[in-house]
Parts: structure tokens; sequence; C-alpha cells
């Protein structure tokens, strides 16, 4: 028998759903929602196709101590919704800042799901971070709309490079203090 490691990372409480460290047990899902080519697309860091290891890599890291970033599942287990919906994340920056990314299956688009998300994050702040800051690709506005709900303030634009469309593509980029 195997214990699995258990990750110095708060678990965030909304109504709907908890934000909580991923687990090995999440591999498969993610697997399935990452290979998506409409989840990929909308990321800089998962490429498509997705190779075999990649997602099982990502877990190691986030499980990791110490790491860069802070990874949690959005997990509708509580409401009778699946264990794992998408996930959202916080990479430490410089000067008392992080970064945050996120993604949603398919199947919870249109549901509120990374609004309530990113701001549980914003509330909670739990790295105890001066600012926030988020980049969304320009044909991703729902995503932009998602940073703005959250009191994230539009900065300007650049481009970040995502593995999946093999380019550099433009982004907006937010920052919230807070």
């Amino acid at each position: 028998m195997k214990l699995q490691k258990i990750v110095n990372q708060p678990v965030i409480e909304t109504e709907r759903f908890d934000l909580r460290p991923l687990c090995r047990s999440d591999l498969g899902l993610i697997e399935m929602y990452a290979a998506d080519p409409r989840v990929a697309m909308t990321t800089p860091t998962i490429p498509h196709p997705l190779p075999p290891g990649v997602i099982e890599a990502f877990i190691t890291r986030s499980m990791a101590e110490p790491r860069d970033e802070d990874v949690w599942v959005m997990d509708g287990t509580k409401t009778d919704w699946p264990e794992v919906m998408g996930v959202i994340s916080l990479t430490r920056l410089d000067r008392n800042q992080s970064e945050v990314g996120y993604w949603v299956a398919p199947a919870f688009w249109n549901t509120h799901l990374a609004s309530d998300a990113v701001q549980a994050l914003v509330d909670t702040n739990p790295l105890s971070n001066d600012a926030m800051f988020a980049a969304v690709y320009h044909d991703n506005p729902a995503s932009a709309k998602v940073l703005t709900n959250a009191g994230f303030v539009y900065l300007g634009d650049a481009e970040t490079y995502c593995l999946a469309r093999d380019a550099a593509v433009p982004t907006w980029t937010y920052s919230r203090k807070l």
C-alpha cells in the first residue's frame, strides 16, 4: 500500500464547489479534459495532441515541496457535480505577486465556474500577495470577462507562446491589487 502525500496548500470553499490541491487520482479526468483541443488552445502550457506523461508530470510538480506554483482542482462533489471540472493556479512572481492561470472543462463553460474560482482566490489570497496578474488570449473574451468581474484591471497587450498552437498569440494582460 502506498500513501498519498498531503500537499501543504489550503482547501478553498465556495458555495458550489471546493478548490482543493491536486492529487494523483485526478490524473484521468485532467488528462481527458486537457487532451481536448478547445482547452489546450486557451492555455500556454498544454500541448496538443497531448503526449503521454505530461499531466502526470504536472501533478507531480504541483505536489512537490518547494514549488513555484500552487494548483487547485475545481471539485464539485459537495453539490453532486464531478470531482474535477477545471484547474486554477497561482504562480509565484517576485515582489510578492502571483499570476493566475485557469481552465474549465468545456462541459462546464458558461456556468460561471471560472468566475467563482478566480473570485475565491482573490477573496482568500492564499499566498498573501500584494497583487495578482493574469493574461488571456485575444480570441478568448470570456476569460477576459472572468477577470474584469473579479476586479482585475486591463494593463495592456502582449504575446504569449501557446504550445498547442505552436505560435505566439496576442494577449490582454490584467492586474488586481490586493
